[in-house]
């Protein structure tokens, strides 16, 4: 039988089924997503979709019964998507990574496995050495996802939760400047013939961006202030629009906020510390009655004065007259907006975590990953925390140097 030789040449070109990638260091992870225990957060760290992701990839994902059910993501849905449904909260404790958004109590930490992984919040403004001491007398790796950097410097999960809260504020002023909520009974933005709200600004971050395009297209007078007159620029650049835009003058700044309706105060700290106290208890007290004061940086110690933390339950309070929204959360407001957001940017770490081989490979593998890392195997790896409490602290860059 003679074989035409060009039928060898003929075959290379038909569709050839694809090998699937090797990965040698791949390493199964087990997932664990308790419920919040407290009443004011209603989000969850994954939705159905990326724990089907997940399992896909060949991980285990443990969720506690109800998990989910605050941000409208029901068991069923959750087990569908293959994820392991427990029915105790200490079942959820049992996984190698934990991924909360709340930070875990006292008691939730002596729950963990030793040596484990922990990725929740931080909240720097009710951190206590007790906290500290609890996770490092377990020697686990926590991993504060609010201080986690992407490969262009940027903080992906802060930016996404500050889009939300800026666009959420306005429509929480608006909802306490009503004459129902005791506020000034006035409309937020303007009418014909009615001056308009008068909304100041503090902070031209990623809050300030989103919080000034809301009052602009309700219509309201905005007024933005910043000790950076980078971020001033890039502002006006982005909304495109007269924009009025200012330093932190004191006489500038005593003028708006006695004329302001609503001020939006997301000053926060460029290091991970306190916020900046911006607004004094004197300004406050020249305010106008009923105005409102919408600390955002709250979470950081607030940047107002008067500022005290509230929750979700009871979220506001009056000070000098003037109504003040702290809770530290507002994206949990949205609970299903502010999950889907989570879930998109832990998905990719989990996923790629898997497939470098586990935790420690994450973090010695990218910088801008170990960034988020403030206790590493029983020792502080963040060198403010540990000034802050005075405490002994490892620099992980020594370590990352060892390994290579």
């Amino acid at each position: 039988m003679i074989i035409d030789p060009s039928l060898k040449t003929q075959i290379s070109l038909y569709p050839q089924e694809e090998k699937a990638l090797q990965y040698v260091n791949f390493q199964k992870l087990v997932i664990g997503i308790p419920k919040e225990n407290t009443n004011q957060e209603k989000r969850v760290p994954l939705r159905p979709e990326a724990v089907q992701i997940l399992v896909q990839a060949g991980h285990e994902v443990l969720v506690e019964t109800d998990a989910g059910a605050m941000a409208q993501f029901d068991d069923h849905a959750y087990s569908e998507a293959g994820a392991t449904i427990v029915h105790s909260h200490e079942d959820a404790f049992k996984a190698d990574i934990l991924l909360k958004v709340e930070p875990p109590t006292l008691a939730e930490i002596e729950a963990m496995k030793q040596g484990k992984t922990l990725i929740s919040a931080l909240k720097m403004a009710t951190l206590s050495p007790d906290y500290l001491k609890a996770l490092l007398k377990k020697k686990l790796t926590a991993i504060a996802y609010e201080l986690i950097e992407d490969k262009i410097g940027g903080i992906p999960v802060m930016r996404a939760m500050s889009e939300i809260a800026g666009s959420t504020v306005m429509l929480i002023a608006a909802e306490y400047l009503s004459s129902t909520a005791g506020g000034r009974g006035i409309i937020l933005g303007g009418v014909t013939g009615v001056p308009p709200t008068r909304v100041v600004v503090l902070g031209a971050g990623t809050v300030g961006e989103y919080a000034t395009r809301t009052a602009i297209g309700l219509g309201a007078n905005v007024k933005v202030f910043d000790q950076h007159i980078y971020k001033l620029r890039r502002l006006k650049q982005m909304i495109g629009h007269d924009l009025y835009t200012s330093t932190f003058d004191n006489n500038s700044m005593i003028e708006a906020l006695t004329r302001a309706d609503v001020v939006i105060a997301g000053v926060r700290s460029e290091k991970g510390g306190r916020s900046p106290m911006v607004v004094t208890e004197d300004m406050v007290m020249q305010m106008r009655p009923n105005s409102i004061i919408i600390d955002v940086s709250i979470d950081q110690g607030g940047c107002v004065e008067t500022s005290e933390m509230t929750t979700i339950q009871n979220p506001v309070f009056k000070k000098h007259g003037v109504i003040h929204y702290c809770v530290p959360n507002i994206a949990s407001r949205v609970a299903q907006t502010s999950s889907t957001a989570l879930s998109n940017i832990f998905t990719g770490y989990l996923k790629n975590t898997g497939l470098l081989g586990g935790i420690d490979e994450m973090i010695f593998q990218n910088t801008w990953f170990m960034r988020g890392v403030y206790a590493y195997n029983g020792s502080l790896s963040n060198e403010h925390i540990a000034k802050k409490f005075n405490m002994q602290s490892n620099d992980l860059n020594l370590l990352r140097a060892m390994r290579q």
